[in-house]
């Protein structure tokens, strides 16, 4: 089992940005030092009603603190972008890294982002499948001559290359099923979402086998995951703890629409936090966690899981603490089972 640490990099609107991002810094320090493996940011823009600081330039930074992490791009909204242009950055980020670039993409789902960069979402499937073309031969191919919907290729190539070959992992978010076939079709893996219940999960991991079997394609040697997690020493000390601060942040995305992306009988992220918190987060003692964390791994095979374990708000010391509790009393309770 890989551990990752998402740093979502969001924070209340008026909030001292340079100082939350000092202490995000002080976190990827912590989190290098404790041996997690990751290191992961989305991607969103005009995230009101919290302010955020962007994916590319954060962790462009964050690699200097945390050399021995690897850098998940996790997730690019693929389809507002223009492959020429995110096929150097991120080859870029890899030759700096040293090789350390994972390429995580998916589709979107907000209109404020859609139409700010000049589409919409009637476009973003075959905008992203056409982008994703063009970057794998971006990154293999000496020269591309290619024109999609919203590009032309004549005679272009990425410079540079990356340096992982043939190119860093590509990995596909999705929540509903016809986008969790896509990403067997398309990527390396599917990148499971932190939103959708554990029962649902295990559902869509059986979705994804049929489809990788459709493909004629093996089930990833590494499969990954985000989750909500949280742990103190009782569930109830966890859940007093992190309610304020994750309950906030499911509003917010209940507001964005993320429901409309997910799955019948598991879109109302606008539930009661009671409700919200069932068989959807990593929440308790440390036995807890490490058991949440052992059976997901026994239904699912995930293998590779990457936690948000601060919210827009919560203090720097409460996210510190949690690192060191993770490193220190889960991590060795999941190694050992």
């Amino acid at each position: 089992m890989q551990f990752g640490l998402m740093l979502r990099a969001q924070f209340p609107g008026g909030d001292d940005m340079p100082a939350r991002f000092q202490e995000l810094l002080e976190q990827a320090r912590l989190a290098d030092a404790l041996g997690f493996d990751s290191i992961t940011k989305g991607m969103h823009y005009s995230s009101a009603p919290w302010q955020g600081l962007q994916q590319l330039p954060f962790l462009s930074r964050v690699m200097a603190e945390a050399p021995h992490l690897r850098l998940n791009f996790g997730l690019i909204l693929l389809s507002l972008h223009k492959p020429l242009d995110v096929a150097e950055q991120i080859a870029t980020v890899d030759v700096m890294s040293g090789g350390k670039v994972i390429f995580g993409v998916a589709l979107g789902y907000r209109d404020v982002e859609f139409l700010a960069f000049g589409t919409t979402q009637k476009e973003r499937v075959k905008r992203f499948e056409e982008n994703l073309d063009a970057l794998r031969r971006l990154w293999t191919e000496d020269t591309v001559d290619m024109v999609g919907s919203h590009f032309t290729l004549l005679g272009a190539s990425s410079s540079p290359r990356p340096l992982q070959k043939p190119h860093p992992p590509i990995w596909i978010g999705a929540n509903a099923d016809p986008a969790i076939r896509r990403a067997a079709r398309l990527g390396d893996c599917w990148y499971v979402n932190p939103h959708n219940r554990i029962e649902t999960i295990v559902r869509q991991v059986e979705v994804y086998k049929r489809a990788l079997d459709e493909y004629r394609k093996p089930f990833p040697i590494e499969f990954p995951a985000r989750r909500e997690v949280f742990v103190a020493r009782s569930r109830s000390e966890a859940i007093r703890l992190c309610a304020p601060f994750l309950a906030a942040k499911y509003k917010a995305y209940h507001e964005w629409g993320q429901d409309r992306a997910m799955p019948q009988a598991d879109n109302d992220l606008g539930a009661g936090f009671d409700d919200l918190i069932r068989d959807r987060f990593l929440l308790g003692s440390p036995d807890e966690v490490a058991e949440q964390m052992l059976a997901l791994n026994r239904a699912t095979g995930i293998n590779h899981l990457i936690m948000s374990v601060q919210w827009p708000g919560m203090p720097q010391s409460l996210a510190l603490d949690e690192l060191h509790m993770l490193a220190e009393e889960v991590f060795p309770r999941v190694r050992q089972g």
